[in-house]
């Protein structure tokens, strides 16, 4: 199942074979294709196979949604009281707790993630089942007061039905928990289909969740390297009531636009274009652990990273130098090692994506300062951690999002101009900035155009807080209390002629 291996690969997967699955979950069944068909998963490091998944068919996904739909409207699940989902929940929270390092190993093998960082998203991840464990005994109702004497106005949550979850690769593990989390705890069930770049993360807490008594047809997981067809039965099917995405903008818009037909609950968290600013009255020495926080995390492959970082001319100098300091020690290559700090992209598109932009900046008389080169020493997708100083706004690196190691700096004058330059986007999800001016900051903060900002800290995701963008970034909101909201319906009841002699 995995290939030639060296010697340290086969000790590690040794510890967490039981975990790795090599088929799909379909109804509370491990199962192959309808065809047989599979595809490999490989390491992004070495290019080496790690393991084999089904490649479903639009048929397989079908009955993945028929398998949810009745476990829907079964007495199993949709009979169970808020108490005993919040225990269900409970149970796979701590299993995953029990089984953090082997998830985090199996993360790295398939997205090359630096084995800490990995540790570090199973935390995140598993709080959306803790979270949502809690919030499933809280989804409350209202009983309204009357206009009329002898009426009583009950309004109810109830859950939507099927939900379909279509999660990205950089995220593996928290995308998937931070949006089953809130659909269970409503009370509907799930079809997840993982990115297909990283797939065993996905199958390994489909398997927990399993293991932790969820019952049958709850959550199904699609695993396939042919999103497109599969995507658009999930808009299509009436029997899917919503569909909760984060990946691209290009493909949100088509899933936003594919179900359109169906009035499906759609929940959308795509692209950024994040401002990182630093203005003359910040430490400038926290803006900088701010900036390697948000730039460099997962190899500056999150939605939420500092794309275009505009710094005041008073400070520009001083913050140049000690960024550069810093990302000149950072450690590159392989995960596996506790001591690296950044590991490849996750593959040739984004790698290509990546060198594409830096050289179009380059060509464009942008200055580079450190990096702008790959390392194929450590392997073919492996790229320098990069500083790129006066980039023109006709440069990609100013208009579009990298998502990748790569600091794009731009200076700027006084706070109209980088405001003006900030929100210059259509898209708008998290956007950063350092000050030390308690006027300032919030006069900034609220006149930033994103759904998330982060004041003088470049790490904000948080299980409590409200996670989603504005403009083209998307709708809706994950984790936090309003999480639970793309996954219920509003009921009002009227119960009139009522007497109360």
């Amino acid at each position: 199942m995995f290939g030639r291996l060296n010697s340290v690969q086969i000790s590690r997967i040794r510890n967490f074979s039981a975990l790795v699955q090599s088929k799909a979950l379909v109804n509370g069944n491990w199962i192959d294709s309808s065809n047989n068909d599979t595809f490999d998963v490989t390491n992004p490091v070495n290019g080496k196979k790690i393991g084999s998944v089904p490649n479903m068919t639009v048929q397989d996904a079908q009955n993945a949604i028929n398998a949810a739909k009745q476990a829907y409207e079964s007495k199993e699940w949709r009979s169970l009281t808020a108490k005993d989902r919040s225990n269900l929940l409970k149970k796979w929270h701590k299993l995953i707790e029990q089984h953090s390092q082997q998830i985090a190993e199996i993360m790295t093998a398939e997205s090359g993630k630096p084995i800490n960082e990995s540790k570090g998203e199973v935390l995140y991840g598993n709080s959306f089942v803790e979270w949502f464990a809690e919030e499933a005994r809280r989804i409350y109702g209202e009983i309204v007061p009357s206009p009329v004497a002898n009426r009583e106005i009950i309004v109810m949550k109830q859950p939507i039905g099927v939900a379909a979850l279509i999660t990205p690769w950089n995220f593996p593990l928290a995308m998937i928990t931070r949006k089953a989390g809130a659909a269970l705890a409503a009370g509907c069930t799930v079809v997840i289909k993982p990115a297909e770049d990283t797939p065993l993360t996905a199958l390994a807490v489909a398997k927990l969740a399993e293991d932790a008594g969820i019952p049958k047809g709850v959550i199904n997981v699609v695993t396939t390297n042919k999103a497109a067809p599969i995507g658009d039965l999930f808009c299509k099917s009436p029997d899917v009531r919503g569909i909760s995405f984060t990946g691209s903008t290009q493909v949100g818009k088509l899933l936003f636009r594919n179900a359109a037909d169906g009035i499906k609950r759609v929940c959308l968290e795509l692209g950024g274009n994040a401002p990182f600013i630093v203005f003359d009255s910040a430490n400038v020495e926290k803006a900088v652990d701010g900036a390697m926080s948000s730039k460099f995390r997962n190899c500056g492959q999150t939605c939420v990273s500092a794309n275009r970082f505009f710094v005041q001319a008073g400070i520009y100098d001083k913050f140049v130098a000690l960024l550069k300091q810093r990302v000149e020690a950072l450690k590159i290559g392989d995960g596996q090692s506790s001591d690296i700090q950044i590991g490849p992209l996750i593959n040739k598109m984004q790698y290509d994506k990546v060198s594409g932009f830096v050289e179009d900046a380059r060509s464009k008389k942008a200055q580079i300062v450190v990096g702008g080169t790959g390392l194929p020493e450590l392997g073919a997708l492996f790229y320098a951690p990069t500083v790129v100083t006066d980039v023109p706004p006709t440069a990609q690196l100013y208009t579009e999002e990298v998502f990748g190691p790569v600091v794009s700096i731009i200076k700027f004058k006084d706070e109209a101009e980088a405001l003006q330059k900030a929100n210059d986007t259509n898209r708008g999800l998290a956007g950063y900035f350092f000050s030390e001016n308690l006027q300032q900051v919030f006069r900034v903060a609220k006149r930033l155009e994103v759904g998330m900002v982060g004041v003088n800290e470049g790490l904000i995701s948080a299980a409590e807080a409200p996670f989603g963008g504005v403009k083209e970034s998307g709708v809706g909101r994950e984790g936090s209390h309003h999480g639970i909201d793309d996954y219920v319906d509003i009921k009002y009841i009227c119960m009139g002629n009522l007497k109360y002699d």
